[in-house]
């Protein structure tokens, strides 16, 4: 697969290369936290994940890059490709801070979307928050998504119950 270009950002596919990275931004304090998955990231749950996941194509997963500096900034990803409903999770986290709310999420998010109405055609594509995430939900709904359920205490992490929001958007060319 070719890289996908916006106007800031472009997504390539992720490579074994990548491993590094995507350990030491999942492990970071400014990224764990957001996940519901808290164990720590290790290489070889890393490599585990691109072998059971991504070469399955079960999960689509790319590094988001800068088109000015081509320098990483963070991973968007399809995972649990759901072919018999048709629908897939989208997830996204940004390992740089100096690129935070500059609405270069939402940017991610469609770049993201394209890929998978365009390339997968799924029918859905549906994303989970902790509730109290204000800036990934508010980036969700600015790309289209709408919130479709409040789910009181779903998740147990840390020694609390977390309350979690799902969230979708429907493949516009399917409308």
């Amino acid at each position: 697969m070719d890289k996908i270009y916006g106007e800031r950002v472009y997504i390539r596919p992720i490579t074994e290369e990548d491993t590094d990275l995507i350990i030491a931004w999942r492990n970071s304090d400014a990224v764990r936290p957001y996940f519901i998955y808290q164990k720590p990231f290790t290489r070889e749950g890393h490599r585990e994940w691109l072998e059971t996941m991504i070469r399955t194509r079960r999960a689509y997963q790319f590094i988001v890059c800068t088109i000015e500096e081509d320098k990483p900034i963070g991973c968007t990803y399809l995972r649990d490709y759901d072919r018999e409903n048709n629908k897939i999770e989208y997830g996204v986290f940004l390992g740089s801070d100096d690129v935070k709310g500059k609405g270069i999420g939402t940017e991610i998010l469609g770049l993201t979307l394209r890929f998978a109405f365009d390339k997968l055609h799924v029918h859905k594509v549906f994303a989970r928050a902790f509730a109290d995430n204000r800036a990934s939900i508010g980036s969700f709904l600015k790309g289209g998504f709408a919130k479709e359920a409040y789910l009181k205490d779903e998740v147990y992490v840390n020694g609390q119950y977390r309350d979690i929001v799902l969230l979708g958007i429907i493949n516009p060319d399917e409308g």
